[in-house]
């Protein structure tokens, strides 16, 4: 049974615009927009319904919130990270996302502007690694957003990063492994230092214990 409709009303221009009104999942009355002829009107609240029948709660008002309003009031304060991850996403939203992306619309922001943005970064000099990590933070705003139901539609799906080139592996000549092996205190040192040689790996220190991690040899 179809329960949308389109409500005809006149503006302080004397102009008729139509209200596309549907049934939402709570059994409540609500606006899918505003149009100016009913034609449009009854394809929007008919896609309303549509989600709807798709277990959505498709509230348009949610959507048109400003992607600044929803960080700062929805996002930020209910997003469970460690101070130090939170600081850096301080960071990189009020530098280069929310100039960006602070005056639209959730529900407008789309993949084409995902990419300009990109863009932008790059031939503002940004690296590469900033700039991978700008759209992973802008990647899980818009993740929760989706499974919230504030927009349908995941903007950072599809958009690439330009490459983060890695950085060359520093190896140690033959000559600065003698100088550090002759300048260790002791044997059992000594002994450590030749495993790490030997196996190519890498000691360091963590909270609990020694752990190695793989690394070639330098040439002998």
């Amino acid at each position: 049974m179809t329960l949308g409709y389109a409500f005809k009303r006149i503006d302080r221009h004397g102009k008729a615009r139509y209200t596309a009104c549907y049934e939402d999942l709570k059994g409540k009355i609500t606006s899918a927009g505003t149009f100016s002829s009913k034609k449009e009107a009854d394809r929007a609240w008919q896609r309303a319904e549509a989600e709807v029948g798709k277990g959505r709660d498709l509230n348009l008002k949610r959507g048109r919130q400003t992607f600044k309003k929803y960080v700062e009031e929805t996002w930020l304060p209910n997003h469970e990270v460690e101070p130090s991850t939170m600081q850096s996403y301080h960071y990189s939203i009020y530098k280069h996302v929310m100039p960006e992306f602070g005056a639209m619309r959730m529900m407008d922001i789309l993949p084409e502007h995902v990419r300009a943005w990109i863009s932008g970064m790059k031939k503002n000099g940004v690296s590469a690694a900033t700039i991978r990590y700008n759209k992973v933070v802008l990647s899980a705003i818009f993740t929760t957003a989706l499974n919230d139901q504030v927009t349908y539609i995941h903007p950072c799906k599809g958009v690439r990063t330009p490459t983060v080139p890695e950085k060359p592996l520093e190896i140690i000549s033959p000559e600065q492994f003698d100088d550090l092996y002759h300048a260790l205190p002791d044997a059992d040192s000594k002994l450590l230092v030749e495993t790490a040689i030997e196996t190519g790996l890498r000691w360091a220190n963590s909270p609990n214990s020694a752990v190695a991690t793989s690394r070639p040899a330098p040439a002998s």
